[in-house]
C-alpha cells in the first residue's frame, strides 16, 4: 500500500512505525473472515481492513471525526486479524497509534472521558482496586437500574489458599502480581505455585509491581504504559539477577503486554537491554509445564469433560504459546470440542466495560459454542475471559491451572470460595 503521512509524524517512532506496517497491507480482505466484530456488525468500517484505512487517512493529514474514533473503539484488539494476514501486518501496534492519534484529535464526551479516567486511575492499582471491588460487593444489593451492569462485574470474594513451602534448593520463577487478578481471583497463581512445586520450581510473586500497562496503553495513554513498564522491571529485576529463570504468566492479556516490552522500550537508553530480557523471558504457565515432566499429573482428570476458552491474547499475541489442551488431556481430562474457538468472548480487557453491547453478544455466542458439549467445566487462561464468561456462564467457570492442584482436586468447584 502506498503511503503519504503528514510531514509532523513522518520522521517520529510513530509514523515511521505506521508507514512500514501500513506499507505491507495489500487490502486482500483475508483478515475479515476472522475479525469478531465484522461477522457480527458487516460494516467494513468495523473490519481490519477498513480500520487500516481509517488510519492511513487520519495519518496522511484527513481530520478524524467522532465516527472514525467509534469503529476505532469497537476494535477489541485480539489479533485474529494478524493470524491469517498472508502480508503479516502488525495490526495491533498500527491500531494503537491510530488511536492515539485520533484521541488527540477529537475530544470524548463527558461520560467517556470519566469511565476512561476511573479505569485507569483505580482499576490499574491494585489497593485502589481491592477497595471499590470489596465495596461493591458490600454494595451489590443497592446496584439497580443503570448500574444494574456492574453486579455482573463482581464475582463472590475468594476465600485465599496458602502458598506452598518452599526450600532454597528448588529452581525459581517470577509470577507478575498485577492489578485484577489478585483481588478478583486471589487462588489463581497460589494453584500454580502448588503445581509448580510439585515439580521442583519455586514461584515467587512480588508485591512491589503492578499493571502490566495494557490498560493505559489502549486507553490511548502509552507513555502511562511505559511508565507502569518501567516500575515493574526495578521490581522484578532483583529476581532475575538472583536466577529467576522465568516469568511465568498466568493472566495472557498481561503476558501479551509483558512481552512486547522490548520493543516498546526500544528506543529507552535506561532499560531498551533490561526490557528486551524481560520479554524474552515471559512464558505463558502452560508453555513452562509443557516442558516439565508431568507424570504426577497422569490422570487426575479421570475423564471429566472441559471446555477450553483460549483467550485472544494467549491464541495470538506474538510470544506467548498455548498448550492448555495438551497438559489437560496429559492429566486425563476430556476436551469438549468448541466451535470457532478463534473468536473473542468479548471480554477484551476494558472493552466489555466500555462497549457492553457488543461483548455481551459475543459472549452469548461464545457460550453456547462452549456449552454445546455440556461440560463439566470451563476454563480458560486470562482473568478477563474467566470473569466475563463467570458472569452468565451456566457451569463454574475457572482458570485452567485449578484443575491441575492435585493437593485440592477432590474439592467441589464452589468450594474454593
Amino acid at each position: 500500500m502506498q503511503t503519504s503521512i503528514i510531514p509532523q509524524l513522518r520522521d517520529t517512532p510513530d509514523g515511521q512505525e505506521a508507514d512500514r506496517i501500513l506499507r505491507a497491507c495489500t487490502h486482500c480482505g483475508f483478515c475479515t473472515a476472522t475479525c469478531p466484530t465484522y461477522q457480527l456488525l458487516g460494516d467494513e468500517r468495523d473490519s481490519p481492513r477498513g480500520r487500516i484505512y481509517l488510519i492511513k487517512q487520519v495519518l496522511e493529514g484527513e481530520t478524524p471525526t467522532a465516527k472514525t474514533q467509534h469503529h476505532l473503539d469497537q476494535c477489541l484488539t485480539c489479533r485474529a486479524c494478524e493470524t491469517t494476514c498472508p502480508s503479516g501486518v502488525e495490526y495491533a501496534r498500527l491500531a494503537d497509534i491510530g488511536r492515539d492519534q485520533v484521541d488527540r484529535q477529537v475530544r470524548r464526551p463527558l461520560r467517556q472521558r470519566m469511565v476512561r479516567g476511573l479505569l485507569r486511575h483505580v482499576v490499574a492499582y491494585r489497593a485502589r482496586f481491592a477497595f471499590f471491588f470489596r465495596l461493591g460487593q458490600l454494595c451489590k444489593p443497592l446496584l439497580i437500574g443503570p448500574l444494574a451492569f456492574l453486579r455482573q462485574k463482581l464475582p463472590p470474594r475468594h476465600r485465599r489458599i496458602a502458598w506452598p513451602a518452599t526450600n532454597s534448593t528448588q529452581r525459581t520463577m517470577l509470577a507478575p502480581g498485577g492489578c485484577v487478578q489478585p483481588v478478583a481471583a486471589p487462588n489463581t497463581d497460589a494453584h500454580a505455585a502448588q503445581v509448580l512445586s510439585q515439580l521442583g520450581i519455586r514461584l515467587i510473586q512480588t508485591r512491589s509491581d503492578g499493571c502490566c500497562g495494557a490498560l493505559s496503553q489502549h486507553l490511548s495513554h502509552r507513555g502511562e504504559a511505559l511508565d507502569f513498564a518501567r516500575a515493574n522491571i526495578d521490581a522484578w529485576w532483583s529476581h532475575i539477577e538472583a536466577g529467576a529463570e522465568a516469568i511465568v504468566i498466568t493472566a495472557s492479556g498481561c503476558g501479551a503486554q509483558i512481552a512486547e516490552y522490548g520493543h516498546l522500550l526500544r528506543d529507552d537508553p535506561a532499560y531498551a537491554d533490561k526490557a528486551a530480557t524481560i520479554s524474552g523471558m515471559t512464558r505463558d504457565l502452560s508453555d513452562v509445564l509443557a516442558q516439565e515432566d508431568l507424570g504426577q499429573l497422569a490422570g487426575i482428570g479421570d475423564g471429566h469433560t472441559v471446555a477450553y476458552h483460549p483467550p485472544c491474547t494467549l491464541q495470538n499475541a506474538p510470544g506467548l504459546h498455548d498448550n492448555v489442551a495438551a497438559v489437560l488431556s496429559g492429566a486425563g481430562y476430556t476436551l469438549t470440542h468448541v466451535r470457532d474457538p478463534h473468536l473473542c468472548c468479548g471480554s477484551a480487557g476494558s472493552y466489555s466495560i466500555l462497549q457492553p453491547t457488543i461483548a455481551n453478544r459475543l459472549r452469548e455466542d461464545k457460550l453456547t459454542a462452549l456449552g454445546a458439549g455440556e461440560p463439566d467445566v470451563i476454563v480458560t487462561a486470562n482473568i478477563g475471559c474467566q470473569l466475563h464468561l463467570e458472569a452468565a456462564a451456566g457451569v463454574p467457570v475457572r482458570h485452567w491451572v485449578e484443575l491441575l492442584d492435585s493437593a485440592r482436586k477432590n474439592q467441589p468447584a464452589n468450594a474454593r470460595k
